[in-house]
């Protein structure tokens, strides 16, 4: 049972007990994820913690490690979603703003979240309910003009270009005090490129530029019709003559004062000395000028609207827009107005948008239906999705269309000033990463001993190659654990996670005392038969396109840098490969290159952790390639009187990550999700 919700009042009797209660029983959210956290060492199924995969179910925040700045925004609306009450417990955090101050924090060991526990049972719930606000959480109002959305107020009032009135809209806040600029209105910016809509204005102007009479932002070098509504796309520098707004706002209306037989009435009554109507709404008439009682427009001259031809500013250059209408017979002459009335049908609102004109230009998806597309947001701590991803779909019905990956992450420089200790350049480097520190510990030793001319002793190369597979096993591990709770396989999830904890800090014997498990949990794995038909030919990838680590291997690729290492090679190693190329072959590389590692380590007989080597005030260039997890990295490094001044580095998640797009193109939703999955990405390791 699950007991939630806000509640305030003195701590005292059944409430007392009502909190021991929701102690016992705590669900948490984990930023920036649980395979973060398990990396990390943290095991939080036997601090009796109940992991769920959205804040809405969670009252307690669990912050792992430092909040990387692009995720900050997001955790604090992560926490804004919590139900009250609700706690922060930071592991190791430090400064988690925008996020309130935790509750408790600990240091990130296994012992701190064992007292962290202790400390929320005893009363870390607070009996008030306060209230959290953070800029990314804040809503402005603003005020725009329906026919003219170019023009943006932070005030009601009325639009300077019709006089209608402007309607309020929300909108984020830029959250960072920069609503000044709002108090100018934005067509009257300085820099026009700033602002969306200006900036298209602006670009639509060049020759031989199109634009949509109605969406001003879909520009396009060539004739053709929007994608949005399906008008023909008009010249910009028409459109802009016109006004977007009259353009399209006019539509029928402007016309209807003219020479229509549908109008006549309006006409004969518009038509009269001194009568005003509204060239939105034609059967508004009035003997005065004024305000249109519908839309707020001015009020204009009757004979002023029945006068203006084609060239009037208002609407027919939305009639060039309606260039299609030229079904209509006799549109040069507004007969053509005539026409809409005639297509009224019974039982159909007039002027009724039909879904079939609106997408009949879209792509067909492979269905052969046309869809409106959608674009959904997945991440930054999607459940299954690697933890700090951005993953953007497009989706045309169920399938999608295009896609977008994005680190929020953020690249942090390799270097914290011009030059650096190399333990402290050490360090940070294996800190950046935290789903596979040890591999990129091993690499910065490694490129700093060739820097420096350092030749490492034949134990330290093995236990350093023992160290670095045992954390290629924990991170397969944490990779089927993630991929069985993304494909739904729950029963994966729980053990694959259980076994990286046990195996990621233990010795030789440890890993020996797992080994039976593991290999069990691997066969299991491979000849679930619904694990096979729910991957089989899902994402494939072809040798066209580059790739690293197990995602290139696993299509038939050669690319492994343990293959040239000689103390691997003494130890057994044989690159593994697969063929097929798809989530199932991906899944089946990775399991027996866990059953490899296995063996390398009992090979070995050690595990050592890379030690900074001694490079007293050695200067000089180096360059490493080692094999993470994930695939090749790569990092050249310059010393100067011992210390790191250059470094740059390379890693496959910045080689795998482009292939996003390749494996979810036109595939289902759910297939798509798992295709992103199967390929381990580590959005810490992106650089670009």
């Amino acid at each position: 049972m699950t007991i939630a919700g806000a509640r305030e009042g003195a701590m005292y009797g059944i409430r007392r007990a009502v909190a021991a209660a929701m102690a016992r029983d705590l669900t948490a959210f984990v930023l920036p994820g649980p395979s973060v956290a398990r990396s990390m060492g943290i095991d939080l199924a036997n601090a009796h913690l109940r992991v769920v995969g959205t804040p809405r179910h969670a009252d307690v925040l669990i912050v792992v490690g430092p909040i990387p700045d692009g995720l900050r925004d997001a955790a604090a609306v992560t926490y804004a979603q919590m139900p009250r009450p609700r706690a922060i417990l930071a592991l190791g955090a430090g400064d988690i703003a925008p996020l309130p101050d935790a509750d408790v924090s600990a240091p990130l060991t296994r012992a701190g979240l064992a007292d962290l526990r202790r400390v929320i049972a005893a009363g870390a719930f607070r009996a008030d309910s306060g209230e959290f606000n953070a800029p990314a959480l804040e809503v402005r109002v603003e005020y725009t003009c329906p026919m003219h959305p170019e023009i943006v107020r932070d005030a009601p009032g009325d639009c300077p270009k019709c006089g209608m009135t402007l309607v309020p809209r929300e909108t984020a806040s830029d959250g960072h005090g920069g609503h000044g600029g709002h108090d100018m209105p934005r067509e009257d910016r300085p820099n026009p490129a700033d602002h969306a809509h200006a900036g298209h204005a602006h670009d639509a102007g060049g020759s031989g530029a199109y634009t949509c009479p109605m969406h001003p932002e879909v520009i396009s070098d060539a004739p053709g019709k929007c994608p949005k509504c399906g008008m023909n796309l008009a010249k910009a520098e028409e459109v802009e003559s016109h006004g977007h707004g009259h353009g399209h706002g006019h539509g029928h209306a402007s016309h209807a004062p003219s020479a229509h037989g549908d109008h006549a009435g309006h006409d004969d009554k518009a038509g009269g000395s001194g009568a005003y109507s509204c060239p939105m709404h034609p059967e508004v008439i009035s003997d005065a000028p004024g305000k249109c009682p519908k839309c707020g427009m001015n009020l204009v001259k009757a004979e002023e609207v029945e006068s203006h031809g084609p060239g009037h500013g208002h609407g027919h250059g939305g009639h060039g827009g309606h260039g299609k209408q030229q079904d209509h017979s006799g549109h040069d002459g507004h007969a053509g107005h005539g026409g809409h009335s005639k297509a009224t049908i019974d039982g159909i609102e007039p002027h009724f948008m039909s879904m079939v004109e609106m997408t009949k230009d879209q792509p067909r998806s492979s269905d052969g239906l046309q869809m409106d597309w959608i674009k959904v947001p997945f991440g930054p701590f999607f459940p299954g999705l690697p933890a700090g991803l951005r993953l953007t779909l497009t989706l045309d019905g169920d399938t999608v269309a295009a896609s977008d990956a994005t680190s929020l992450v953020g690249a942090t420089d390799l270097m914290d000033g011009p030059q650096m200790r190399v333990a402290d350049f050490v360090e940070r480097l294996a800190t950046m990463m935290p789903l596979s520190s040890v591999s990129y510990r091993a690499l910065a030793c490694a490129a700093i001993e060739v820097a420096a001319g350092v030749e490492p002793d034949h134990d330290a190369r093995r236990g350093r190659a023992a160290a670095v597979e045992r954390e290629r096993i924990a991170s397969h591990l944490n990779w089927l654990a993630e991929f069985g709770l993304q494909s739904g396989f729950l029963w994966l999830a729980a053990r694959a996670g259980a076994l990286q904890l046990t195996v990621q800090g233990a010795d030789v014997a440890g890993i020996a005392t797992q080994a039976g498990a593991i290999r069990r949990l691997s066969r299991r794995v491979q000849a679930a038969p619904l694990m096979r038909m729910r991957l089989r030919r899902i994402a494939r990838i072809g040798n066209d396109a580059p790739a690293s680590g197990p995602v290139d291997r696993a299509r038939g690729g050669g690319s492994d840098a343990r293959t040239g290492d000689p103390t691997l090679k003494d130890l057994g190693f044989e690159m593994r490969v697969r063929n097929g190329g798809d989530a199932l072959a991906r899944l089946r590389l990775r399991c027996e290159e866990i059953a490899q590692s296995l063996d390398l380590i009992a090979a070995a007989g050690m595990i050592a952790v890379p030690q900074v080597p001694d490079v007293d005030r050695v200067s000089g260039e180096g360059e490493a390639r080692i094999e993470t997890p994930r695939g090749t990295a790569s990092l050249r490094v310059k010393l100067a009187n011992g210390k790191v001044v250059e470094a740059d580095l390379d890693t496959p998640t910045d080689v795998n990550i482009a292939l996003v797009e390749t494996v979810t193109a036109q595939q289902e939703l759910g297939d798509a999700l798992s295709a992103v999955a199967s390929l381990d990405l580590s959005p810490w390791e992106v650089r670009g």
